[in-house]
Order: structure tokens, then sequence, then C-alpha cells
């Protein structure tokens, strides 16, 4: 697709980088809003929030800290926001080859996890404790943003929770120790980009910031399990535990906080 300027306005100065280059749009998971992918680089326009802001300024505070994609240019114009950043290379790590290596995948992520864990967090420029994390739950709840369809099945009805508001009254109660590290806030497969099983990049930074270091794990300990019993992809991969992340970690398995930040994660 071109004739980019014809379609779709844009501001002055996010033109000035695209203006002609061919593009694909890519909506998957944006509900609403539009990723627009050139050769080496990625338009995401959505709806201006702080939140927005927020990640632009996390990703310029991260440049040479971590591999994410730079930033270009970001506009808000007429109630959107347009975020031009580079396109990351590699692959996403939930590609066939490393879900039929899993040695290789879950070395990777672990070394990701440990990446995410040796930044500097003192002048972080964005905090995601979980007064902040329950409270934007809460918004989610009370403005009916939790998608029942995207869920455990086990999370709600018999054997689980009655509604989305029993689980965040459950998750209200029953905070954890927090642990803070840098966050990504979404480790999951699609957001680790591998080169012949190297980390190159980390994209999808809308929740990342200083957070608890067992959210990261849960959601990756997630990924992982779904992405290899067919849940993802609709393909089994036998004998595959993903238990084996801890061991690639050294560290023993809290499950009281896999299950809360798991749980935390159904109402995003």
């Amino acid at each position: 697709m071109s004739l980019f300027e014809k379609e779709l306005q844009v501001p002055s100065k996010i033109k000035s980088w695209i203006d002609k280059k061919a593009f694909t749009v890519d909506n998957i998971g944006m509900s609403g809003n539009q990723v627009l992918i050139f050769d080496d680089m990625v338009l995401k326009i959505e709806d201006s929030t702080t939140s927005m802001a927020e990640q632009v300024q996390l990703m310029r505070w991260l440049d040479g800290k971590l591999p994410v994609p730079q930033v270009f240019a970001y506009e808000e114009a007429d109630g959107k926001s347009y975020l031009l950043m580079s396109k990351m290379q590699g692959e996403m790590s939930c590609e066939t080859y490393y879900l039929e290596h899993p040695n290789e995948l879950l070395e990777a992520l672990a070394c990701g996890l440990n990446m995410l864990w040796e930044v500097d967090v003192t002048e972080c420029p964005r905090v995601r404790d979980l007064d902040t994390v329950l409270r934007e739950a809460r918004m989610n709840v009370e403005r009916g943003l939790v998608d029942l369809d995207n869920v455990d099945p086990e999370t709600f009805g018999e054997g689980g929770f009655e509604s989305p508001k029993h689980l965040l009254e459950w998750l209200e109660n029953n905070r954890p120790t927090f642990e803070p590290v840098f966050s990504h806030g979404d480790y999951c497969l699609p957001n680790i980009f591998l080169k012949n099983g190297q980390i190159k990049g980390f994209i999808d930074l809308d929740r990342a910031g200083v957070s608890d270091k067992w959210n990261d794990i849960a959601l990756c300990y997630r990924s992982l399990k779904h992405n290899f019993d067919g849940t993802y992809g609709g393909k089994i991969y036998e004998d595959f535990n993903p238990d084996l992340l801890f061991e690639k970690l050294g560290i023993e398995p809290d499950w009281d906080k896999l299950k809360y930040y798991i749980l935390l994660d159904e109402l995003f």
C-alpha cells in the first residue's frame, strides 16, 4: 500500500518521515488503533492518553540501556497520538523454529529477563507499583473493558471468580510483597525478538516501568505454557515443561505470585 497521505491525515512532522513510503497495516490486537509497518519503521496511531506519552518518555530513557525501538518522532493532534519508531529486527520468539528448539528458546527468554533486571531503575521515569496497576484494573472493570473472550477458561465461572469485579476485590485484598525491578510489563513471546538465538529487542512497552519481578516471570510462564499446549496457534508441542524456565533462571518458583500476576493480567 502507498499514497499514505491520501488515506490518512498525519502531522507534518510524521509525514516528512514516511511520505511516499510503502507500508502494510497490522491491526492484530490493537482494537480501534492502527499499526502501520514500513520496511524500517513502525507507526503506531491511537487515542491520545497520558499513558502513551509516558511510554514514549520511557522508550527514550531506555535508549542505550536495552534494545528497544528508537523513537523517531512523536506527535499529538486532534485527539490522536502518532508514534513513529524503528522497526525491530529479528523474529518473534514464538516462531516455529524456537518452539521446536525449546532449550534455545528458554535460554534466550531467561537472558532477556536478566537484561531487564540489570537496568538501574534509580531514575526510571515510570513506576508501575501495585497501587498504580490496580487502579488501572479498577478503571477497566468499571468501564466494562475486560475482554471475557480472551481470558483463561478457568478464571471465571464454576471453580473460578464470579465476575471481573470479584477478581479485582480478591487482587486488592491479597497483594503480595513488592520486589521492584525494571519490568517489561507484558513479557510474552510475541514481544521478544530474537536473532540466531540471541535477544534482539523488546517491543510493546505500554506497561513497562518499575514493577514487580514476578510480573514478567508469570506472563512469560503463561505464554510458554499456552504456546506449547496449543492454546495459541493450535499446534501442540509434546513433552515440554514450562517449569524449566525456573531452572534457566536459577530460582525457585513462587506459585502464589505467579498466580497473582496471571490473574491480574486477566483484567487488561
